[in-house]
């Protein structure tokens, strides 16, 4: 009852907050917050409180590989969008996350060499995704936009724990980080602004996912030796020094 009060309330203010953002400062800033643990990370918290904090450390693991998928997502998205409609950039770049998660789910997954792994792939994904030439300022959105963009992630969100709850701490940690953001996101910036502005929240997604792969790299290191309240406060913090160091490449384009 907890999560499901903290999804129907945080979710819908969140997306809320990253859209107006993403108004105000330009699709790749509203890219770059969205990167960030805005779901994956409240789970996490009540993870370790309902079931105990080696699941929640187990699953951050997980977590911490279902970035790979939340990668896969950006760059097919990225390219499809292009020369294809919304709808197949949605439906392969799910696939590529879907895919990936299940090609994970069958390796054993431990710290050290997921966090290398995952962190080198979005290096590489930076890297790699598509910059369109064009303008990327979104025209002036229908009044229903934002009431829209809410109700679709909280949809989302509260199907994929209902489903991740069942499935352990592995599996729960690869499903946890579904690019329910980033895919809400996605449209609506490519129906209503176009591929540049797509491509370039996208970019900031993926600079944001640096953020949460340090959030969860303290979760699952920290957890089982310190108590739940300091972890996730490190945690936080070490994620907010992460993304405001690299906050300028939103601008810049180089690679971290």
């Amino acid at each position: 009852m907890t999560l499901l009060l903290a999804e129907l309330v945080l979710t819908p203010l969140l997306i809320a907050t990253v859209t107006l953002a993403g108004r105000r400062w330009g699709p790749a800033m509203g890219g770059w917050l969205a990167g960030l643990p805005l779901t994956s990370g409240p789970v996490s918290v009540f993870l370790a409180l309902e079931q105990s904090p080696d699941f929640a450390a187990r699953a951050a693991v997980g977590t911490l590989a279902g970035l790979v998928g939340v990668a896969c997502f950006c760059i097919v998205y990225a390219r499809l969008a292009r020369n294809r409609s919304w709808i197949p950039a949605t439906a392969f770049g799910i696939a590529a996350y879907l895919a990936s998660a299940a090609v994970l789910s069958g390796v054993p997954l431990s710290l050290g060499p997921t966090a290398a792994g995952t962190l080198a792939l979005l290096l590489l994904t930076f890297r790699l995704l598509p910059t369109a030439v064009g303008p990327a300022d979104a025209p002036a959105a229908p009044r229903w936009d934002v009431a829209v963009r809410m109700a679709v992630a909280t949809a989302l969100v509260l199907v994929l724990t209902a489903t991740a709850a069942l499935l352990g701490p592995k599996l729960s940690g690869l499903l946890s980080p579904f690019p329910v953001f980033a895919t809400v996101l996605a449209v609506f910036t490519h129906r209503h602004a176009g591929v540049a502005a797509t491509q370039q929240l996208l970019r900031g997604i993926v600079v944001g996912s640096f953020a949460f792969a340090g959030f969860f790299v303290v979760v699952a290191a920290a957890l089982d030796r310190w108590d739940v309240t300091g972890t996730y406060v490190v945690a936080c913090a070490s994620a907010l020094v992460i993304n405001v160091a690299l906050r300028p490449l939103l601008a810049s384009g180089r690679s971290p």
